[in-house]
């Protein structure tokens, strides 16, 4: 990559400074190097005088004059200024970006991708949502996070397994089979009393029409309520995994919160906190201590109902993940798991694990607005909006590009009236619309008979527009933007990646004939279809990272 390359450059630099007495080596590894954020500051800046100046009590702008004169001896540089407080703002030449097509076109498929991960060994735990209903837009945003964070770290060489916790144990399993008992109650005209906080919509009578169609009233004097549970779990489970199939999500495992309870490590998470001393016996209740840990109060893992509350099992659930050897663990959440996060890693460290080890991602909600209002679909399913509504609505396409736009813990607004529309304003029809323009280009050449797409004879020289540049560069930003977006957790920067270059890219299209049958030029045709066919990789390579489509026509 052009950055690393540079980078280098500027540390041979440095050290040539300090081996020649113009300062220390205190500096060592305190600089970066970076892609300004306003055009005309170069194609790259760095702060390296300006740390150095802290350091050695010296002017900034008289050491970026001294960190020039090493630069401007590089023969990728074609121009260095100083600016600001003592910025060194780098340009470079356009051969230095010309160069950037053929290996790129080499790599093909596998250009974007690269090997940083070192293979290390990385759990993504996402969805989770309890089998209590059907997905609703919420869990639709987390697990499109959860499969685009996986994507994005496979594509940078890291082993990935997904895993979805089931949450079939607990207070919430018992109300859901009340729930059903209640509707199989009501169905059959005998008396019932539903739940107070029991589970409302359509999809709990359709459960219970379910039991009567195989078991007419023989359930009605059941004492127990696990039949009504095991038939709930059962269709909203077939339900939940039908609607991820939909979005082309897939896991490695589902791990069963019961298993947690059957084999015994829920009560040996207790026992050893207990002989750590951090778990003590308070108003018929079992508290963790955690303010040994450094929190300011404890909190409850066992009620006095016997019941654990959701901190305990989740304790014990993450010691298994370390059991089971991952490198880093990966939680994707909604942010109503907020105040039990940090209860949670206190655990872990007080079992001997290192918390630093397990990354949360906290995903805001999602509101839904047509007409700038807010809107509230169907209740066939449910009482709030289900994901399987807005597929049928908008597709997986859009879908999964949406639900992607914002950071994590930025509240997202899904505007129905732009999400279906085939207009520019749309960002996953202006995207996918770049890359479908460029088949088409590249069809008309082919049908033509006259250009020649092969960047190793292609006179790329020729490539001097400020657009055409401005587009290579993109081309080579690709794999380091990528590669922050992996491992920042961030796939918002890979959909934000690739608006930018679709914007690049119909402007210059715009602005540009890349096959102009009024004045045909054979060498430069080529040396733009070389150019397109690189864009092509890029937006191809972008979108199917993050699980979307590349469609050759729209």
């Amino acid at each position: 990559m052009i950055q690393e390359r540079l980078k280098q450059i500027v540390d041979t630099c440095f050290l040539q400074g300090v081996e020649s007495g113009k300062w220390s080596d205190k500096a060592a590894g305190k600089y970066s190097l970076e892609v300004p954020k306003r055009e005309g500051q170069g194609d790259y800046s760095t702060n390296m005088a300006m740390v150095m100046a802290g350091i050695e009590k010296k002017n900034p702008r008289e050491i970026a004059a001294s960190v020039i004169e090493l630069l401007e001896k590089q023969d990728i540089v074609e121009k260095l200024e100083i600016a600001g407080p003592g910025f060194v703002n780098i340009f470079l030449k356009p051969k230095v970006w010309h160069d950037v097509l053929q290996p790129a076109l080499a790599a093909g498929a596998e250009f974007g991708k690269s090997s940083v991960g070192n293979n290390r060994k990385v759990m993504v735990e996402f969805v989770s949502a309890n089998p209590t209903g059907p997905l609703s837009i919420g869990h639709g945003r987390q697990a499109i996070l959860g499969d685009a964070i996986a994507k994005l770290l496979e594509a940078t060489g890291h082993d990935v397994y997904r895993e979805y916790y089931f949450n079939d144990a607990g207070r919430q399993m018992r109300v859901l089979g009340e729930s059903t008992k209640a509707r199989y109650l009501e169905l059959l005209n005998r008396e019932a009393q539903f739940p107070e906080d029991g589970y409302q919509g359509e999809y709990i009578r359709d459960i219970a029409q379910s039991l009567i169609d195989d078991k007419g009233d023989s359930l009605v004097d059941s004492p127990d309520v696990l039949p009504f549970t095991e038939r709930a779990v059962e269709l909203i489970f077939k339900d939940i995994s039908g609607t991820l199939k939909d979005m082309g999500i897939v896991f490695d495992n589902y791990f069963n919160e019961h298993t947690l309870y059957d084999d015994g490590h829920i009560e040996s998470v207790v026992q050893e906190l207990r002989d750590k001393g951090l778990v003590y016996e308070k108003d018929d209740a079992t508290w963790f201590k955690t303010t040994d840990l450094g929190h300011e109060q404890d909190r409850v893992i066992i009620k006095k109902t016997g019941e654990p509350t959701y901190r305990l099992p989740d304790i014990a659930y993450h010691r298994e993940k370390f059991r089971r050897g991952f490198d880093w663990l990966v939680n994707v959440l909604g942010s109503d798991h907020i105040a039990t996060v940090p209860d949670v890693l206190a655990g872990v460290e007080a079992l001997g694990y290192d918390p630093k080890k397990v990354t949360v991602v906290l995903h805001q909600f999602v509101t839904l607005t047509r007409n700038g209002k807010q809107v509230k679909m169907s209740t066939r399913k449910a009482t709030f909006v289900t994901v399987d509504e807005l597929l049928d609505l908008v597709g997986p396409d859009v879908l999964r590009f949406y639900l992607m736009m914002r950071k994590p813990d930025s509240q997202l607004e899904f505007d129905l009236d732009l999400a279906t529309s085939q207009e520019k304003d749309n960002p996953v029809y202006y995207v996918q619309y770049g890359h479908a323009r460029i088949c088409s280009i590249l069809r008309r050449a082919e049908e033509s008979g006259i250009y020649t797409i092969d960047p190793s004879t292609a006179d790329l020289s020729l490539l001097q527009e400020p657009e055409e540049l401005q587009l290579l560069k993109r081309i080579a930003s690709f794999p380091a933007s990528i590669e922050e977006a992996a491992l920042d957790l961030a796939p918002h920067r890979a959909i934000f990646f690739l608006m930018e270059l679709a914007g690049d890219w119909h402007s210059y299209y715009n602005k540009h004939k890349v096959i102009d049958p009024e004045n045909i030029d054979i060498a430069v045709t080529n040396a733009r279809l070389c150019l397109v066919t690189g864009l092509q990789q890029v937006f191809k390579n972008g979108l199917e990272m993050l699980g979307l489509n590349a469609p050759e026509r729209m």
